[in-house]
């Protein structure tokens, strides 16, 4: 555990200092035919100067080792296990408390294989590694390659030693006719946020067989210059939505405070402070120290989750069916021990040990370490409110949102803190934990039951499964929402509930707020477009049974078709760039296309083309790119259009509107999140 505990510590707070991405190792991948059915994968890594690369083979509990995997042999086989080439430094490292193996300036690794004679080679896969220096460690980090090779079966000397280049290097090899094929523009220095790119490079696509034919290639030139020539984007500016994510973090931490996890600790660890200190200004100060170390360790959380995943890898995640479908069932686990059928606890041992080393230590390392026991006792009750936080505002496509909304969040926690540490007399007016406190776990379950839903929805959506279609969600929604009703009237009880002779008035408020959005949603069941809940719900499109006219559909889905309908009829284009989990994409839905002069504009005047960028649909035939310096794979529809955004129009967010001529050419500034429908209006009408 102590060793867990210090490679956390070195990677939170290294990087959050830092503030800075650093890459200390430089990877490069070759192909090496050394005979007939014999040859070599070298994997060269530059190291940077006082930085070391770990050894293949590390103890458990400590860094991660060096490791090569090759997802795709293509008519070859490996030939043993990678081996290192170059001698290790063993040293014992304390920060891990063991004798290790690492790398210093270089370190060269081979992996032998064999192929058939007349088969052509191709190669996928990455190495993941960690490396460190005296003061700081990075998270463990996977560099790609792809490797090909092409039998001249006119050669007359096919034992010569033929060496490929890892293609993402941008070189063409000996004997690789294939890996030249199909040639596309693709921006190199693409920044993950709505920003406009700067700088334009020409590079090759490696091994790419798009599903493009050559009739529609020229829709897919790139635009970001003429789209900067119209100035700034109309719709919400991104501070406004920094704003809403730090609110949103803060709403978050509010709600953790009533937990039961939290709302106890409040009073035991301000008196704690205040109790060790014999002078009261030094307990202040020590409980404002608290507060502020909660701060840093969940904005570091923050950061490091960024660090980790990147802004557009969370993104992906929270479209990702195995990840929604874990946390639908963790939501759904954590209601059913707030129903009180079990509860669930961190292991003893974590805060024991925590709590013994606060008080085995002096100054603000003690504080430090009383931060972390919060943080771990109360993780029942805050876990799904942060987890729910960082998968929305990974819809941001912004590096800074998972911090910005931890700094938010931390904030709302820690002001009690220090409020009552500067007015410790207002702790015995404080409400006692009790029966109370069971009615807000009550209320958080039912809570959680319908969150739950939401993630099982953007699944459901992003792999086309349709098993919960707008009117089933409603209709779930419906029930839960009635069901907290009657709970707050005291019509139902759960098993730790105290029996009540009677309803509070609070009780009865928030029973006819409950009961009544019920009612609300009705109409739903029948395509009503429920803007008050349009975030959450499906989309109008899934619903089977529709009586309301309201609702707009796009033409087309797909961007090549689109644009050929377009062309022949001599008309403008909007394209819509969403996503089955985007939130604000739900809003302008409900809020502003069901606006009757935005339908009629939409639906007489342009092209509407919709493109989910999380469409988790597979292409016929997958291709790869080179971008940022990295290869990637176009696995899915939603790929496809995710990497046309990024490559035509320089954005990444959503939802995100252009507005096209039938040749492709921008005619208007780009339009981002704007819930009101007379600015939209002027939009569409150019004005």
């Amino acid at each position: 555990m102590k060793k867990i505990n210090i490679l956390i510590l070195l990677i939170l707070f290294a990087n959050l200092i830092r503030g800075q991405i650093y890459e200390p190792v430089k990877w490069s991948h070759e192909l090496k035919i050394t005979s007939k059915t014999t040859g070599e994968i070298i994997h060269k890594a530059k190291i940077d100067d006082k930085w070391h690369l770990y050894g293949m083979d590390i103890p458990e509990n400590g860094p991660r080792p060096t490791k090569f995997v090759y997802e795709t042999l293509d008519n070859v086989a490996l030939d043993g296990k990678s081996i290192s080439k170059t001698k290790t430094i063993e040293v014992f490292d304390k920060n891990f408390d063991m004798k290790l193996t690492w790398y210093t300036n270089e370190a060269v690794f081979v992996q032998k294989i064999k192929f058939s004679e007349t088969s052509d080679i191709d190669i996928e896969g990455y190495v993941e590694y960690m490396v460190c220096d005296d003061e700081r460690c990075l998270p463990p980090t996977k560099d790609e390659f792809i490797l090909s090779y092409a039998k001249d079966t006119n050669a007359k000397n096919t034992s010569d030693v033929k060496a490929v280049k890892d293609t993402k290097e941008g070189k063409s090899t000996k004997n690789t006719e294939k890996i030249t094929e199909n040639i596309t523009v693709i921006p190199q220095n693409f920044e993950e946020t709505t920003a406009i790119s700067q700088n334009i490079e020409e590079t090759t696509v490696i091994s790419q067989k798009d599903d493009r034919n050559d009739t529609v290639t020229d829709y897919w030139t790139p635009v970001i210059d003429e789209l900067r020539l119209f100035g700034n984007q109309m719709g919400s500016s991104g501070d406004i939505t920094f704003w809403l994510i730090f609110l949103a973090g803060m709403a978050g931490g509010f709600l953790a405070l009533f937990t039961p996890c939290v709302w106890p600790i409040i009073p035991m660890t301000v008196s704690f402070f205040l109790k060790r200190s014999e002078k009261k200004s030094k307990g202040r100060r020590d409980a404002i120290l608290y507060g502020l170390a909660i701060i840093v360790i969940y904005v570091a959380l923050g950061i490091l989750i960024t660090l980790i995943f990147g802004a557009s890898a969370l993104n992906s995640m929270s479209t990702n069916a195995i990840f929604n479908i874990l946390f639908f069932a963790l939501l759904v686990v954590f209601a059913i021990s707030f129903f009180g059928a079990f509860e669930i606890t961190l292991p003893a041992s974590w805060s024991t040990k925590l709590d013994a080393k606060a008080d085995s230590t002096a100054g603000f390392l003690s504080i430090l370490f009383m931060a972390f026991t919060l943080v771990l006792v109360s993780f029942s009750c805050t876990g799904p409110i942060i987890g729910t936080l960082l998968v929305e505002v990974a819809g941001t496509g912004s590096i800074l949102a998972p911090a910005i909304g931890m700094l938010g969040f931390a904030v709302a926690l820690a002001i009690p803190f220090t409020f009552f540490a500067f007015f410790p007399s207002l702790l015995k007016t404080m409400p006692k934990s009790g029966g109370w406190l069971n009615k807000v776990k009550v209320v958080l379950a039912f809570l959680e039951l319908a969150l739950a839903l939401k993630f099982l929805s953007v699944a459901d959506l992003a792999y086309g499964w349709r098993i919960l279609d707008r009117e089933v969600f409603i209709s779930l929604w419906i029930v839960i929402f009635t069901l907290l009703g009657f709970y707050l009237l005291g019509k139902i009880r759960f098993p730790h509930d105290d029996e009540a002779k009677h309803t509070s008035v609070l009780g009865t408020f928030l029973a006819i707020i409950s009961l009544s959005f019920a009612v609300y949603m009705v109409p739903g069941l029948w395509g009503a477009p429920l803007k008050s809940i349009s975030a959450f719900a499906p989309p109008l499109t899934t619903q089977d049974f529709i009586v309301y006219d309201s609702q707009v559909h796009a033409q087309f889905s797909d961007f090549e078709a689109g644009m050929k309908y377009a062309n022949e009829r001599s008309k403008p284009v909007v394209i819509d760039f969403s996503g089955y989990g985007c939130v604000n994409c739900r809003k302008m839905e409900a809020s502003v296309w069901t606006h009757p002069q935005v339908k009629k504009l939409l639906e007489n005047d342009f092209v509407l083309i919709t493109l989910f960028v999380d469409d988790k649909t597979p292409l016929k035939e997958p291709y790869k790119i080179e971008e940022n310096g990295k290869i990637r794979s176009i696995k899915t529809i939603g790929d496809k259009w995710s990497y046309l955004q990024r490559y035509k129009f320089g954005a990444n967010a959503q939802p995100y509107y252009v507005m096209l001529d039938n040749e492709g050419k921008p005619i208007n500034s780009p339009y981002t999140f704007d819930e009101n429908p007379d600015n939209f209006i002027k939009w569409l009408e150019r004005k």
